[in-house]
């Protein structure tokens, strides 16, 4: 009689050994990803609690530097403006790492890719806690994006592992809706441990969280997936190519607004050669047998429509991470002071992708992102109408109606674009998941520098207007600024420097009201467009009934036509 313990692990068996203990509902549906037997729900268990702190692992780092810019700016000594290099820079290596990542699955297997991703990671995370200059804290922060695009893959497909097959798709949809909530828990955590340790204190917290992570892949493995022979040598020569024009043009919307667009020359060169270096990683791709990134299918109206729905998405969500956090700010508001309204956001963000998951409808997959956008028209129109006065408690709902849209809509987004590949072309999927990434990074770049130029312009246009409108011959400014210089007449005996003080008092409240005014239409122009775009996708949602009766109707006369 063998000893039990003797017997091979399945996950140790050649594919071709694995694959004959697998029903056909447990083989892998793409290439390069892990089977998805039947697990007992202890096991399933595991698997779902590592998933999310592998995910989380993986997204948190960037979010508590994008939440504390200002405070790592003055930890680091350096400028708000070299400062945002650090989030930008973290997006420039994480949006296409993709397109060689899912090749090296197929290729080399998932341990090999599972080892190598924390192994960076972890590498990273105790890189930042002897990391004391600029310098090499832009350097770990752009390995940081390698790996965490690695991370948040993994973290993924050990998700998936954790739900039977009849609800794999509610996994998948809760997989790819966690990477959104690292902002608000690193918003909501990271302050108390700036207060009680410093950045020391938070590159231990994640280092801690990386070697938990390593402990725990390494103690329950993926099953294995199929390997094939993936790369050829044309892909590194179109990443090499694609991977620093998309660096190039994230530098661009990350900066532009902070170094103006007109004033820094670096601008127009990065966006020069952006456009070079993108156009000849097309050209390369376009004339190839078997490319990397399919643009002949990527050019079909249904991916143009997608791409274009994800896009108009992340920009105008843009309204909550960079718009009404941004304008609290303004109004003198610490993260401290917003600790409700990010959980707030967080709560609502959790209830939008239960929603999504327990929604799923493959028949109508555009319905939830008609009313996404909708949603984020509803809170943006009611966001528009602050003042001076708008604090926190002010945007509890709408801020939750934007949280709720954000998670709704990335299920069925990235849903749309997987049946394409399943049904339509399966050697695509490289192209799909790349394109999906990019979209994602620099649609929420696009947003963060289109509510910035915007909200710059239009506060020196109410600024200007606001200054022009108030002179010293009108009663009521001279009434104002005695108020105003009243204020120090405890501690100031000169009137002639008393009036000087209310002056310059005015002179704030004008300014803050200018920006008041500014964001407002920020939140105005992001209302239309949400709103146009829920109507346009509407209309793709309804399109296919509607060329259905047109061919009930036509077919009806063609037989009335013919009796006759």
């Amino acid at each position: 009689m063998s000893n039990p313990h003797d017997l091979p692990n399945p996950h140790d068996l050649p594919w071709e050994e694995y694959e004959k203990t697998l029903q056909p509902h447990e083989k892998p549906q793409m290439m390069g990803s892990p089977a998805t037997p039947d697990h007992p729900w202890r096991r399933r268990l595991h698997y779902g609690a590592i998933g999310i702190l592998v995910a989380m692992t993986g997204s948190l780092g960037n979010a508590v530097v994008t939440a504390n810019i200002q405070s790592l700016a003055g930890h680091l000594g350096v400028t708000l403006v070299e400062a945002a290099w650090l989030p930008v820079v973290f997006v420039m290596t994480n949006a296409c790492m993709n397109l060689l990542l899912v090749k090296f699955r197929q290729q080399y297997g998932l341990q090999l890719f599972a080892k190598i991703m924390l192994g960076v990671f972890v590498a990273v995370c105790l890189a930042n806690v002897f990391a004391s200059t600029f310098q090499s804290e832009l350097l770990t922060r752009a390995i940081a994006g390698i790996a965490g695009a690695g991370m948040s893959t993994l973290g993924f497909l050990y998700l998936i592992q954790a739900f039977p097959a009849a609800h794999r798709l509610k996994g998948l949809i809760i997989g790819i809706g966690l990477s959104s909530f690292a902002l608000p828990v690193a918003r909501l955590t990271s302050s108390h441990l700036l207060d009680v340790a410093g950045w020391e204190g938070l590159y231990l917290s994640e280092l801690g969280l990386a070697l938990l992570s390593l402990a725990a892949v390494f103690s329950l493995r993926l099953p294995p997936a199929q390997r094939i022979k993936a790369y050829a040598p044309l892909d590194f020569l179109t990443f090499a190519l694609f991977a620093p024009g998309v660096a190039l043009l994230c530098a661009v919307l990350g900066l532009g607004r902070l170094v103006w667009w007109t004033e820094a020359a670096w601008i127009g060169w990065a966006l020069i050669g952006s456009i070079l270096l993108l156009s000849a990683a097309f050209f390369v791709e376009f004339n190839r047998s078997k490319p990397l990134i399919d643009l002949k299918w990527l050019g079909g109206a249904d991916l143009i429509r997608l791409i274009l729905a994800i896009l108009l998405l992340r920009v105008v969500l843009s309204e909550q991470t960079s718009g009404s956090v941004g304008f609290l700010q303004q109004m003198g508001l610490g993260l401290d002071q917003l600790h409700g309204l990010f959980w707030v956001i967080l709560l609502a963000m959790i209830a939008g992708t239960a929603v999504s998951a327990l929604s799923l409808n493959m028949a109508k997959l555009y319905k939830p992102i008609a009313i996404a956008l909708a949603l984020i028209a509803v809170g943006a129109f009611i966001d528009s109408h602050a003042t001076v006065l708008t604090r926190p408690a002010n945007l509890y709902f709408s801020q939750a109606l934007l949280a709720f849209a954000s998670a709704l809509f990335i299920g069925p987004a990235l849903m749309i674009g997987i049946v394409q590949v399943l049904t339509k072309a399966p050697q695509n999927i490289v192209s799909f998941i790349v394109t999906f990434s990019v979209v994602q990074n620099v649609g929420g770049l696009a947003g963060g520098a289109l509510v910035g130029t915007v909200q710059t312009i239009r506060e020196k246009f109410h600024s200007s207007q606001l200054s022009e409108s108030i002179t010293l011959g009108d009663p009521q400014v001279v009434l104002r600024l005695q108020q105003l210089g009243g204020a120090y007449s405890r501690t100031q005996g000169d009137a002639t420097l008393r009036a000087t003080d209310g002056l310059q008092l005015l002179q704030q409240q004008v300014s803050q009201q200018a920006h008041v005014l500014a964001y407002n239409d920020v939140f105005m122009l992001i209302a239309a467009a949400a709103a146009i775009g829920s109507a346009w996708t509407t209309f793709i949602h309804f399109r296919p009934r509607i060329e259905a009766r047109r061919a009930a109707r036509n077919a009806d006369t063609t037989v009335a036509d013919m009796s006759h």
